[in-house]
C-alpha cells in the first residue's frame, strides 16, 4: 500500500499512523469485519488532549472524522479523513458512596462490570462484555435490566466531549447539547469520558431456556403471551437461529434450529421460579440454567460471541406483537428461509416507555417490542442479504413505529437521511438538525447514521 501524502500530521502523545505505516492495519481493526475504516490519518488518542488536537487538525484541513473504540457498531466506514481511536482511554473511577463511575471512551463493558461489582454495584450494560460502553450509551443503551431502569443514557451525569470547533466541553443535564449527544451516536463530537450512575444490584436471577426445533413455535407463542403481564423487573428476549454445524459449538447445538429465551430479573430466586413456570411448561428444554448469579456473571444470560466477525442487521420497533406478526416472522426467518439469520424479539415497555429524566434523544417510546434480524454477509450474497432484511421490514410494517439506530449493524450503503429519521420523531429530528448546523456546520462528524444539514450541499452533506 502506498502511503498517502499528508502535508503535516497532528502532534499528539499517542501514535499517529498513515496508510502504509507499520501498525496501521492493527490500529483500524475492530470487532466488525464486514466494514473497515480506510482513513488517511489515524490518531491513537492517549488522552483527551490528543482527541482535541486531532479534531482541530481535521477541521483545519476540512477532513471528515470517524471514531472507533472497539468497532462493534461500525457501519459507515470512512475512506480518507481522520480516524480517532479511543481504545487507550480506559480509566475507570468508581465513587462507591455516590454510586457513580467516570469512564474513559475506551472502557469495555466487562471491565466496568468488574470494577463496579467490587463495590456491590452494577452499570446498565448490554449483553456483550467486549462492547465499548461509551458507544453503547451514545446510542441509548438498551441493557439487560432495561425494563426496570430504562435506557442507560438516562443515567448519565456528565459528558466530556470535543466538538467540531476543537473545544473540550463538559456537558451536564440542562445544557443544550446534553440530551442531543445521548441517542445520536457520534454526530456532535468525540466523547472522551462519561460520568454515569451505578445501580445497587449485586445479583440477578437469569439465564437461558433453550428449545429444540419442534418447540420453537410454541416457545415463541408462550413467550409472547408471557410478556404481556410480567412485572417491569423482568427483561427478556427470544432468539431463533440454526446453529452452524461446526466443532467449536457444543455437540447438542450443532446444526439445530433452536429458540433461546434470555431472562434477567432482579427479584428473588423463589419469585423468579414462579414467574418462569409458564415458559418451562412449553416442554423439554435443551438448556435450562436459570439461577441466581452474581451480577459479574450476568454475561451468561446472552453469551454473545467474543470473536470478531462480519454481520449486518435490521430492526423494527413494534407497537404490539400479535400472533399474526410472530407467525409471519417465523415463516420468513425460519430454517426454510433462503438465508440463515439470527432472528428474534426483545421485550421493551416498562421504564423504556416512560419519558426519561434528562431529555435524551430516544423516541418511539410507545414501542412494546423490538424485532431484530442479523445476517452474516459472505462474498457474493450481498443482494440476498439486502432482500432478506427488506422482507423482514416489509412483513413487520403494519406494527412498526420506528427503528433503533444502535441496532442497525452494518448496511452503511443504506444509511441515508430517511433511515436516520426513522429513529426519531419529526420534531426531535428537526431539533437535532438545527443543533447539528450550529455545532458542526461542516458536518465533520458524518461517518455515522448522520443527522443531515438541509442547508448544505455537495460532499459535506453526504454521509
Amino acid at each position: 500500500m502506498t502511503k498517502t501524502a499528508i502535508p503535516e500530521l497532528p502532534a499528539t502523545t499517542g501514535p499517529v499512523f498513515q496508510s502504509g505505516d507499520t501498525g496501521y492495519d492493527a490500529e483500524i481493526a475492530g470487532f466488525q469485519t464486514a466494514y473497515t475504516h480506510r482513513p488517511a490519518v489515524v490518531v491513537g488518542a492517549a488522552h483527551a488532549e490528543d482527541v482535541r488536537v486531532a479534531v482541530e487538525y481535521a477541521a483545519r484541513h476540512g477532513l471528515p472524522i470517524a471514531v472507533q473504540a472497539t468497532g462493534h457498531g461500525l457501519s459507515v466506514a470512512t475512506d480518507g479523513g481522520v480516524l480517532i481511536t479511543t481504545r487507550r482511554l480506559r480509566d475507570i473511577r468508581i465513587d462507591a458512596q455516590a454510586r457513580t463511575a467516570r469512564i474513559g471512551a475506551g472502557v469495555v463493558a466487562g471491565a466496568l462490570i468488574e470494577a463496579a461489582a467490587a463495590h456491590g454495584l452494577a452499570p446498565l450494560n448490554g449483553s456483550s462484555l467486549s462492547v465499548g460502553v461509551v458507544g453503547y450509551i451514545l446510542g441509548g443503551g438498551i441493557g439487560i435490566l432495561a425494563r426496570e431502569y430504562g435506557y442507560a443514557a438516562e443515567h448519565v451525569r456528565a459528558i466530556e466531549i470535543v466538538t467540531a470547533d476543537g473545544r473540550l466541553r463538559r456537558l451536564v443535564p440542562g445544557d443544550e447539547l446534553f440530551g442531543a449527544v445521548l441517542g445520536t451516536g457520534g454526530n456532535f463530537g468525540v466523547v472522551t469520558a462519561l460520568e454515569i450512575e451505578l445501580l445497587s444490584v449485586a445479583q440477578v436471577y437469569g439465564g437461558q431456556l433453550q428449545f429444540d426445533a419442534p418447540l420453537v413455535a410454541p416457545a415463541l407463542e408462550a413467550w409472547r403471551l408471557w410478556t404481556q403481564d410480567v412485572p417491569d423487573a423482568v427483561t427478556s428476549a427470544i432468539t431463533m437461529l440454526t446453529f452452524p454445524d461446526i466443532p467449536q459449538l457444543p455437540e447438542h447445538l450443532r446444526g439445530r434450529y433452536v429458540a433461546t429465551i434470555n431472562i434477567a430479573f432482579t427479584g428473588t430466586e423463589e419469585e423468579g421460579e414462579r414467574l418462569v413456570a409458564p415458559l418451562r411448561a412449553v416442554g423439554a428444554r435443551m438448556t435450562d440454567d436459570l439461577r441466581i448469579m452474581p451480577y459479574a456473571e450476568s454475561h451468561a444470560i446472552y453469551r454473545d460471541p467474543d470473536h470478531p466477525h462480519a454481520y449486518i442487521a435490521t430492526n423494527a420497533l413494534l407497537s404490539e406483537l400479535p400472533a399474526e406478526a410472530t407467525d409471519a416472522f417465523l415463516e420468513i426467518t425460519g430454517p426454510d428461509a433462503p438465508l440463515p439469520t439470527v432472528a428474534g424479539f426483545r421485550h421493551l415497555g416498562g421504564a423504556l416507555g416512560r419519558p426519561g429524566p434528562n431529555g435524551i434523544s430516544m423516541d418511539h417510546r410507545e414501542a412494546e417490542y423490538i424485532a431484530r434480524v442479523l445476517a452474516m454477509p459472505q462474498p457474493g450474497n450481498a443482494d440476498q442479504v439486502r432482500d432478506q432484511l427488506d422482507l423482514v421490514r416489509k412483513t413487520l410494517a403494519p406494527w412498526t413505529v420506528g427503528q433503533n439506530l444502535n441496532f442497525l449493524y452494518g448496511g452503511g450503503d443504506a444509511a441515508d437521511e430517511a433511515q436516520t429519521r426513522g429513529g426519531y420523531s419529526p420534531a426531535t429530528y428537526e431539533r437535532l438538525a438545527a443543533l447539528k448546523a450550529e455545532y458542526d456546520p461542516a458536518n465533520l462528524f458524518r461517518n455515522n447514521r448522520n443527522i443531515r444539514l438541509p442547508r448544505l450541499s455537495g460532499p459535506a452533506a453526504r454521509g
